[in-house]
């Protein structure tokens, strides 16, 4: 079974590698370095975020053909309407600025800028480990509780660290890594279907009573569309830490998490850095008893910033390695 598993993994390596192959454009290196550097100094916009608008839109599409019986075909042609409707807005305006390479760099790069989290994820985390730090267990449950959908109100210190830790490591592959893969092979297109997939999942991919049905496209879509990335992010959190254990992990507890793609990249994270995380947590009441990811010692406050700092260090690896791919390109 982990051979099938092992040989699975090694077929999307496969692919990938092929795929990123065919990076889009010679400026797509240049893009995505000045989304990333937007991302740095101006964080999320406070206001007039356009993946706050896509909320609206999202909960008015709900609004419009989600009833009690609706089922998944609902939910498919719901995920449909949204998708297509911003894939052929991306594609005009796409058409619009091709004759001026400057505003394709201008155009994309703010657009990247707003798919990606880099900055956000790294401020939510901090102010984590800043209440843990003062011994404020008060505001780090109530810090945790903007980025996780468990029940905080209470959790130990390890625990929240524990918690912290799953999500910086999650969010950071299909908040930062992902989006940035799709850009690299379709550019706008990509990278704006992407973090509409992204978005659905987060407000209909939930397993209850409401969204289990109408809800099962956008969880399905997200699944398929992080895929790949989710294995490469694992793949690069492993190279950046303790290679053997964050494989290891990967391919031992990775596969039987609820999750298709957090579960590798958790675990993978976990082992890299020599911690523990998983075990039970409660969601609505109801406690969930989830398998432990990761080995070595119990997850403390100062994992939080090694979390981090592995995600800016894999941010980094993947910047060069797509300059490297451009530049061959160029040759």
């Amino acid at each position: 079974m982990l051979l099938a598993y092992f040989q699975c993994d090694l077929a999307v390596f496969m692919l990938a590698f092929m795929i990123l192959n065919k990076v889009q454009t010679d400026v797509t290196a240049l893009i995505i370095f000045i989304a990333i550097v937007l991302d740095y100094y101006l964080g999320e916009p406070k206001k007039f975020h356009p993946i706050v608008g896509l909320g609206h839109i999202t909960k008015l599409i709900e609004r419009c053909l989600w009833h009690q019986t609706a089922g998944k075909l609902i939910g498919v042609f719901a995920v449909a309407i949204l998708i297509s409707s911003l894939l052929l807005l991306t594609l005009i305006v796409q058409f619009l600025i091709a004759d001026s390479s400057w505003l394709v760099i201008l155009v994309s790069s703010v657009v990247l800028y707003f798919c990606i989290a880099t900055r956000s994820l790294s401020e939510h985390g901090l102010a984590v480990s800043h209440a843990l730090e003062e011994n404020d267990l008060p505001q780090a449950r109530a810090a945790l509780a903007m980025i996780v959908s468990r029940d905080t109100a209470e959790l130990q210190q390890s625990q929240i660290a524990s918690a912290c830790c799953e999500s910086m490591l999650e969010n950071g592959s299909d908040g930062v890594f992902a989006a940035i893969f799709w850009f690299c092979l379709f550019g706008l297109p990509g990278v704006v279907v992407y973090r509409a997939s992204n978005t659905l999942d987060a407000m209909w991919g939930y397993k209850n009573q409401r969204y289990l049905q109408f809800g099962w496209a956008a969880a399905r879509l997200d699944d398929v569309l992080n895929f790949i990335p989710a294995r490469l992010v694992a793949l690069t959190y492993s190279l950046l830490g303790d290679f053997v254990k964050g494989t290891h992990c990967w391919m031992t507890q990775g596969r039987d998490w609820k999750s298709p793609n957090a579960g590798p990249v958790m675990a993978a994270g976990a082992g890299s850095l020599n911690i523990q995380l998983g075990g039970a947590a409660i969601y609505g009441g109801e406690t969930d008893h989830r398998s432990t990811l990761g080995c070595g010692a119990v997850c403390g406050v100062d994992d939080i910033r090694r979390c981090l700092q592995l995600i800016k260090s894999s941010l980094v690896l993947w910047v060069i390695i797509i300059f490297i791919i451009t530049l061959i390109r160029l040759v």
